[in-house]
């Protein structure tokens, strides 16, 4: 239900800025909420105003889920139930992100070029990881008896294969 609300809540911005022709002018989500305002009236307007909320709690999520990340790769001690005396380099990286993520909203760093910015790169990397990760499911020295079943390896070659770029006549 969530994932529906999302949509269309990108739907509904999408279409207001395509009919405003003010794309150029966001720069922050609160550039977008003030667009969707003057478009769609005071009801959208007090729900975008939620945004601010959500990410003041995305903040301590996204830190937390960096430092699970990087104590998983480095094998390191991660719990929140640890004392930081206990998994003190986990904590160092939940201080870590949260210091770079209000650092980069102090300096000015434009928060909508940075999500056109790791879009491009997830989309860059996304063909080569999903093209290795299927070749890795099917290899059953690398996952045992966990080998997948034909119809997802099917549906994980499909998917693969709709991420490449389409051929433009030249």
């Amino acid at each position: 239900m969530s994932n529906l609300v999302a949509f269309f809540i990108i739907l509904t911005t999408a279409a207001t800025v395509r009919v405003s022709g003010a794309a150029n002018e966001i720069k922050t989500a609160a550039d977008a909420a003030k667009l969707s305002n003057l478009w769609l009236g005071t009801t959208l307007s007090a729900f975008c105003g939620g945004d601010r909320g959500t990410g003041m709690l995305a903040i301590p999520i996204l830190a937390g889920s960096a430092a699970y990340a990087v104590s998983e790769l480095f094998r390191w001690r991660a719990s929140l139930e640890s004392k930081p005396s206990r998994a003190r380099k986990f904590y160092y990286v939940i201080a870590a992100a949260t210091i770079l993520g209000l650092g980069l909203n102090l300096f000015g760093f434009n928060p909508i070029r940075a999500l056109f910015l790791s879009a491009l790169l997830n989309g860059l990397v996304a063909v080569p990881f999903m093209f290795l990760l299927m070749l890795i499911s099917m290899n059953p020295a690398i996952v045992g008896k966990f080998r997948l079943p034909l119809y997802l390896r099917l549906i994980g070659w499909l998917a693969t294969a709709s991420c490449l770029p389409p051929r433009w006549p030249s």
